[in-house]
Parts: C-alpha cells; structure tokens; sequence
C-alpha cells in the first residue's frame, strides 16, 4: 500500500503543468559545493526505484548511490545523485533524482553547507549515447 501510495505522490507531483515550469520540482537545493560537484554522501538503496522520466535515475535494492544534492521546500523529499560508474567508476555513471526515502545513507562525505536556487538545467533530462 505504501508503494502505491509512493506512486500515486510522484504522478501528482511530475505531471505535466502540475508544478509550474520543469525547474519548480524545487527552488533550492543544498550541496557540498557551490558546484554541486563533490559527493554528500554515500547511500544504499533500501528499495528498487522505477525513474518515471529521464530526470530520474533508476537502481536496484542493494546499489550504491552518491549523493550530489538535496532539494529543499517542496522538492525535499527529491536527491540528485549517481548510480553504475560511481565516483571513480569507469563506466559513466547515470546522474538524476530519485525519491529519498528509497535509499539509506551510509557515510557522509561532506556536509551539505551551501544552498543554492535551482534552475531549469537542474532539471533537463541528461540522456546518454550508447
């Protein structure tokens, strides 16, 4: 029940027109960096998440994933971060948002001590070649 629940959260919130132009999932986020560069911390997912768009990463219960940032006010329960390559992977690593409540974190990196806007590039669908 809780998953549908989760489900149906995400739908209302990612709809289209539902929150106003892409880059209002959030106003603010908190990084390590004025960059956003530099990992927050390293989590575990606790759960399998399904990325409902390309703003989203997917992952698998058990993966490791790094926290880049951390959406504040009404996106606070979004976190951008990466998962496959790591941090030093060599593969490339798919960047994106994912739920917070599906991960555990692990260990702090650094602490999350700069808040910066969001923009529209914050929330434009990083695809990959293959």
């Amino acid at each position: 029940m809780a998953a549908a629940l989760r489900a149906a959260l995400l739908c209302v919130l990612l709809a289209p027109g539902a929150a106003g132009p892409p880059h209002s999932l959030a106003e603010r986020k908190a990084c390590a960096d004025e960059e956003c560069s530099h990992p927050i911390s390293v989590a575990v997912a606790v759960a399998d998440y399904v990325a409902p768009d390309c703003r989203f990463i997917h992952f698998q219960r058990g993966q490791v994933v790094y926290v880049f940032s951390k959406l504040r006010g009404r996106g606070k329960l979004f976190w951008s971060g990466s998962v496959g390559g790591g941090y030093y992977g060599e593969q490339p690593a798919r960047l994106g948002y994912f739920p917070s409540s599906a991960v555990r974190e692990t260990r702090v990196l650094r602490r999350a001590a700069v808040e910066l806007d969001t923009d529209e590039w914050d929330f434009h669908c990083h695809r990959s070649r293959r």
